[in-house]
């Protein structure tokens, strides 16, 4: 496992959003995609998550957080990135 998966998220939140961040973090520790995400400041408007999950799931988990975040229409908020 290394910390291959990063995601810049936004700081400033609507409840909505912030539940939904929150439920996407929690289906990723859930499904076993990982067991811990770690948060980093980026800037003044920007977290970093980061976290380790397996070299043979990886692209999966792209997937998942990509059709996720789409679903949630959290395009402006969560960007995925390596």
């Amino acid at each position: 496992m290394e910390k291959d998966l990063k995601l810049q998220v936004r700081k400033d939140l609507s409840n909505h959003q912030q539940q939904n961040v929150i439920k996407l973090k929690g289906s990723l520790i859930s499904r076993g995609y990982t067991q811990i995400i770690h948060i980093a400041d980026q800037d003044e408007e920007f977290h970093i998550n980061f976290f380790e999950t397996a070299k043979n799931s990886k692209t999966e988990v792209q997937e998942f957080i990509n059709a996720f975040i789409k679903k949630e229409n959290l395009e402006d908020t969560v960007k995925l990135f390596q």
